[in-house]
């Protein structure tokens, strides 16, 4: 329809009115999952995450959510659009969730594909913004078929004009995703491709809500918030779409404050500075999160926002002992360590209920500080914390581990985005770079360059950079903290160990992490009791979390300002969570954390919520689940779930015995013993030969390598032969092992496996001797059979082959070994040729010699050990010499 108040206007602009969108009405239907939480059935297309996704800058009535049913494919690293989809997927819910409607994995060399169509009538004076929350990793947008830009970082939000990408009518909408997870150079947090342990599923693609906003031509792009306590002012930073608006139709206006005042407006090319006065400020804080609203209007443009007048510094108390101070008040910040994952939605919560359940949880157990863990959250969960009132310390999304190339920059670049967007929220008041050491570097550098960046804020440079476990100093730092506001200690499972430092407070990063496992919520029964202190009851937890409430009142006393409790909620593998993972139980009641934990968080103005929210959780009364589960057996029950609970129970408490027995009934009776779940729970709890799972497996190789991979079937039959057969030979210091007798032995025991498994152990038995004979001998036993499947580093052992050894047979043997490695591990590995090549001049073939010694040149970039070496085989000469 043509607007007829643009007629006569001589420059071109759009506005975009919303007739609706169309998108497949298909069965969608959530996938199967072993726990979900009580959100997940309130979840569907129609209204999928339907709240306002940006609540530090509204425009009320000129969005539209684009959450719902997409269409999506997975392809092949090509550049082609694809024309057919595999099926449909629930957006904001990433790919590998059930609630998704998909729950299938992406490879690195794979793309994600989504498509969808949408309807607009195209009218002047008005643009039209597509924004994406946050999709993981790296996401191309389309419009009707045109590219209309990129970006790359998979935790904050990104928007593009569409505008002239438009069609009256339908429009189609497609996203290519690529997402390496921890084979890329980007920030993963805690997602791998091999999730276990305290590594958790991935989450690619789109996992945070798409939106349309329509906006004037001039509009207002981003409103950056500084409040300051002690000047009783607020400084804004107004980014405007142009540089030819008038500074005099800004208006700025916070409702409800009277005596509020505007001391000054000055622009400067495409942003106004302004400053407000904001008189007998009322202080946010856990105890009063009081937030003023803010509307700020230029031209046809009006945006609602909000704001909190908070400080945060380090200051000494009256025992000049350095002290976080909230609001120039000494407060210590007493949180737990939330990581932000759900067993439905894995980094995307079921609904906004649902985040908030959290963070009101949290706070209701006594805590007044969330540690958010190596993620970041959607807008709407940062206001849900300004809201309710929690101080958040904000973890930096950490590199890959091993600092790839590229990894470097492009960790800072993601990490200047998420401070940038998210710096607005009073209720983050610390930025924490590095994590453990995992993925860190030049950490003295960057901890001055996030000062630099917000000097609002403490910065803690390194948490955990000492991490203590059982007392235990896991790696030395003789230079911890540099830098930073925080000296930030890990100790698992009893906290202690604080550290001090001249202008720095202390602080316990993380501590805790008591496993008590519940049974029937438990992401995977295979699993239970993963802790740092082993497996506890709910009874033991209480007595221990006792003990920590005392220990940290002690050393608060001495100095500590803040200390992290991992953690509020069980993550899949981890069940050292207060609350399991579904959030259906939790395992200490909740006037009891909460009574323990005002012991150190004294507040008198902090005001507990009602108990209202947490109707759906209880102490779990099953604490003798084991010894009912025992008494049903005994009286006869023998169904498949009661057998199955009580292998994980048994083998929880040690009771080998009893696991066998119980796992050899239960697979009497499965229907489909080699399925893919049947054979990873085997698996599992299979330590020796003479377990019924060593013979299931060792029948059915073939069958579990199509699911576990390649050899890795063979490998875990080898690995339990080694620890049970040799293992205890090499522990005896007074006789040798009679490597001869244990080949024929374990050969006519396992047949190859078994030989293959004590020549393997022979040839690294006689390596450590430096018997190079020996070592030769079994060496080309091992490889005559193992070369596909070998369980050492092929080049490093065959570097010894071409050094040592001079027989012709052996040497033959590690050709091939050494080719097999070269063309699975390191094609472009300059050490991996440099080995091939020479053992290929010691057997003889010079010319083929010279020809990949001059590739391990080239990609070593003129080594000169390597250089050397091509040289030699140049002159003719030995270089084993």
């Amino acid at each position: 329809m043509l607007n007829k108040s643009c007629l006569g206007i001589t420059f071109l602009c759009f506005f975009c009115s919303f007739i609706g969108y169309s998108q497949r009405d298909s069965s969608w239907q959530m996938k199967p999952t072993t726990i979900e939480t009580r959100w997940a059935r309130q979840v569907a297309p129609n209204n999928s995450l339907p709240e306002y996704p940006r609540p530090q800058m509204v425009r009320e009535d000129s969005w539209q959510n684009m959450n719902g049913i997409w269409q999506y494919t997975i392809t092949s690293l090509v550049n082609d659009m694809p024309i057919n989809f595999q099926g449909n997927i629930l957006v904001p819910f990433p790919l590998e969730s059930a609630l998704s409607g998909v729950k299938k994995s992406l490879k690195p060399n794979e793309y994600l594909w989504y498509k969808r169509s949408f309807n607009v009538n195209i009218e002047k004076n008005k643009r039209l913004l597509l924004h994406f929350g946050a999709v993981d990793w790296q996401a191309t947008v389309y419009v009707n078929g045109k590219e209309v830009g990129s970006h790359t970082g998979g935790y904050t939000e990104f928007s593009f004009d569409i505008t002239s990408f438009l069609v009256n009518g339908d429009n189609q909408l497609v996203l290519r995703v690529f997402d390496p997870t921890d084979q890329g150079i980007g920030p993963h947090g805690k997602q791998v491709l091999n999730p276990g342990n305290i590594y958790y599923t991935p989450s690619s693609g789109i996992w945070q809500t798409v939106w349309l906003e329509t906006v004037p031509t001039d509009y207002i792009e981003s409103i950056r918030i500084t409040t300051d306590i002690d000047k009783s002012v607020v400084s804004l930073l107004i980014k405007i779409s142009s540089t030819i608006v008038d500074k005099s139709t800004l208006s700025i206006n916070v409702p409800g404050c009277n005596t509020c005042e505007v001391l000054k407006k000055v622009q400067d090319k495409d942003h106004i500075n302004a400053m407000l006065k904001i008189p007998n400020a009322r202080l946010w804080s856990p105890d009063d999160p009081y937030l003023y609203d803010l509307e700020v209007a230029i031209n046809k443009d009006k945006v609602k926002s909000y704001f909190g007048m908070r400080k945060i510094d380090i200051q000494k108390d009256s025992k000049g002992v350095d002290r976080i101070y909230l609001n120039n008040k000494y407060t210590y910040n007493l949180g737990t360590l939330d990581q932000g994952y759900w067993p439905d939605g894995l980094y995307t919560a079921p609904t906004d209920s649902a985040l908030q359940f959290d963070i009101s949880v949290i706070k209701k157990m006594g805590f007044n500080t969330i540690r958010k863990h190596i993620k970041v959250e959607p807008a709407r969960w940062y206001y849900h914390t300004d809201r309710l009132g929690i101080l958040v310390w904000q973890d930096m999304v950490n590199p890959n581990q091993g600092l790839p190339e590229g990894s470097k920059s492009e960790f800072e670049r993601e990490s200047a985005e998420i401070m940038q967007q998210l710096f607005n929220h009073p209720s983050i008041v610390t930025w924490v770079l590095f994590n453990e050491k995992w993925g860190y570097y030049d950490q003295g550098r960057l901890t001055k360059w996030m000062k630099a960046k917000d000097p609002t804020r403490l910065i803690n440079g390194h948490s955990g950079e000492m991490l203590y476990v059982n007392n235990q100093l896991r790696s030395p730092s003789p230079d911890a903290w540099i830098g930073s506001d925080l000296t930030d200690v890990h100790a698992y499972p009893m906290p202690g160990n604080i550290q001090t430092r001249p202008g720095m407070a202390t602080a316990i990063g993380e501590f805790g992490g008591i496993g008590v496992p519940i049974e029937g919520h438990l992401w995977d029964d295979l699993t239970t009791g993963w802790g740092y202190d082993g497996i506890n009851t709910p009874g033991t937890l209480i007595l221990k979390y006792s003990e920590i409430i005392d220990s940290l009142k002690k050393m608060e006393a001495e100095g500590l300002s803040a200390s992290i409790y991992t953690q509020p909620f069980d993550v899949e593998t981890e069940q050292n969570g207060l609350i399991t993972y579904d959030r259906k139980v939790i395992k200490i009641p909740i006037n009891k954390i909460r009574d323990l934990n005002i012991e150190l968080y004294r507040s008198k103005a902090f005001k507990f919520e009602p108990y209202q929210l947490l109707d759906a959780l209880s102490l779990e009364k099953g604490q003798g689940t084991y010894i009912a589960g025992l008494k049903k057996y005994e009286s006869g029950a023998r169904d498949s779930l009661l057998l199955r609970s009580l292998v994980t129970m048994a083998d929880s408490r040690l009771d080998s015995a009893k696991t066998q027995r119980f796992l050899k009934e239960y697979l009497r009776i499965l229907f489909a013993p080699l399925s893919e779940s049947n054979l990873r729970f085997i698996k599992r709890y299979t330590y020796t030969t003479r377990d019924t799972g060593f013979t299931i497996i060792f029948k059915n190789i073939d069958r579990a390598n199509k699911f576990w991979g390649n050899n890795r079937a063979e490998n875990f039959l080898k690995n339990i032969i080694g620890k049970q057969e040799i293992q205890p030979q090499l522990d005896n210091d007074i006789v040798a092992p009679d490597w001869e007798k244990l080949v024929r032995k374990l050969s006519n025991d396992f047949g190859v496996l078994g030989s293959e498994k004590a020549a393997g152990m022979a040839m690294l038995y006689y390596h450590g001797k430096g018997d190079w004979q020996k070592f030769g001998q079994y060496y080309a036993l091992y490889y005559k059979t193992a070369i596909g499947r070998s369980e050492y580093h092929i080049n490093n052992l065959s570097w010894t082959v071409f050094e040592k050894i001079d027989d012709p047979l052996i040497l033959a043997i590690a050709v091939k070994a050494s080719k097999y490695s070269v063309e699975h591990f390191g094609p472009k590995d300059a050490n991996e040729i440099d080995t091939y090549a020479n053992l290929l001049y010691k057997v003889g073939d010079k010319k083929l010699a010279i020809e990949w010694q001059k590739k391990a040149m080239d990609l070593s970039k003129d080594s000169r050990p390597i250089r050397v070496n091509y040289q030699k085989m140049i002159d003719g000469v030995p270089t084993w010499k």
